[in-house]
């Protein structure tokens, strides 16, 4: 068995609250972050609508010349991780730096930045008229590079990019390397800053995204009949991750544990999941294997559920076949508050599943009205409104284009 890992600081920056507080305080009341863009012009698009971030200001965060260096998927990461480690308390000129790392991800990087780079080298003459910081603005990893050195952490560094699996990948990254005693506190999560016409094109493109025009707030209804797609979503989620003598020495206040991670693959399709969850079945069971419990210990899972029409369903079929039919087991999807932040749902999530079993409560779904008829008595769905629930453990699932899977198991904390 390898060492205890635990969760010393959160930190948060998304559609529905700009730091973990404010985050937790509208996923219980069912608050949803859709509204028209407002980054582009999107008359001619077919999705005209996303969760983006209200009142994000770089300028409260950064100077100038920080602000020409950093794409906002990496403004993104250093806020919420700057939150994190202030609520985790690290001082780290007292702790050995060399066994303190960053395992950040992001599945599109800095996709801002090459768009508007290419845009406006292709609306001139020829002339290549780059930033110079336009190699390190949009390299994936960079973030993780950038929060690394800014607390001068020198242990293990990289971004593990697995689409939209990828910041729960990184936080079981984090996990497996402070448990094979590689490190004793890693900075782990994830960012997103995809909110421009390359994303919402493409995915509109791969028919992913719904044209609820009508309706932007309730346009994210995972497991409904009448799901029609994804919302684009926002931000960064930052999670400290710590050994647990590590964080009681120091006398860190600590939220949870994690006690377990499972990583599989569909290898099935480009973009679908397999009809039947085969992945998810794998890492749903390796993640639970490896805490040691069996599947009538979950209490709550907060589901990828990105409210597409087939990737909802092979998820609740993969439910069935860990869970089984009748499951007292709670489910639900906050993407259809926050939508959908890609490569930072994960690590959002996460959080999410750490204040569930911190407060034994389990968030909404909202938006959806009439369950995939096959599944609607088959789970607990709290639909509409949160409730109380005693919550040992917690899962959370995240797929990923090309066929990723990573599932997280989150304990509540015992001494």
């Amino acid at each position: 068995m390898g060492r205890r890992v635990v969760i010393t600081g959160l930190g948060a920056l998304t559609p529905i609250g700009e730091d973990v507080s404010s985050f937790w305080t509208n996923l219980k009341k069912g608050t949803s972050g859709a509204a028209p863009i407002t980054k582009f012009d999107t008359d001619k698009f077919k999705a005209k609508f996303a969760c983006e971030l209200k009142s994000y200001d770089p300028t409260l965060f950064f100077d100038r010349k920080e602000v020409r260096k950093y794409d906002l998927f990496s403004q993104y990461a250093l806020v919420s991780v700057e939150e994190a480690v202030k609520d985790a308390s690290i001082n780290f000129e007292n702790i050995n730096k060399t066994r303190a790392g960053v395992i950040w991800g992001s599945g599109n990087g800095g996709i801002q930045t090459f768009q508007d780079q290419m845009m406006e080298f292709c609306s001139g003459d020829g002339t290549p008229r780059f930033t110079p910081y336009f190699i390190p603005r949009i390299l994936v990893d960079i973030a993780s590079g950038i929060i690394s050195i800014k607390y001068g952490l020198q242990g293990v560094n990289f971004c593990p990019v697995s689409a939209c699996a990828t910041s729960n990948t990184a936080l079981i990254e984090a996990f497996n390397y402070i448990k094979w005693d590689k490190a004793d506190l890693i900075i782990s999560g994830g960012s997103e800053a995809a909110i421009n016409e390359s994303a919402i094109g493409g995915f509109s493109s791969a028919r992913a995204l719904s044209t609820n025009n009508d309706d932007p707030q309730g346009a994210s209804k995972p497991f409904d009949v009448d799901r029609d797609g994804f919302v684009m979503g926002e931000g960064a989620g930052a999670l400290i991750i710590e050994e647990y003598e590590h964080a009681k020495k120091r006398g860190a206040k600590i939220y949870a544990e994690i006690v377990g991670g499972g990583m599989a693959a569909d290898a099935y399709h480009l973009t679908g999941t397999h009809p039947e969850g085969d992945g998810a079945v794998l890492g749903m069971e390796e993640a639970m294997r490896e805490a040691g419990i069996n599947s009538s210990d979950i209490d709550y899972i907060n589901m990828h559920a990105t409210s597409t029409p087939l990737g909802d369903k092979s998820e609740l079929i993969a439910a069935k076949r860990v869970f089984g039919e009748n499951s007292e087991v709670s489910i639900s999807a906050t993407k259809s508050m926050t939508g959908h932040l890609l490569g930072a749902a994960g690590a959002i999530e996460a959080i999410a599943c750490v204040k569930s079993v911190q407060h034994d409560f389990v968030p909404p779904t909202i938006n959806t009205k009439n369950i995939e008829p096959d599944f609607a008595n088959m789970f607990d769905f709290p639909l509409g409104k949160g409730r109380q629930k005693t919550i040992q453990y917690a899962m959370s699932n995240t797929f990923g284009f090309g066929g990723h899977i990573a599932s997280l198991i989150i304990k509540k904390i015992q001494d």
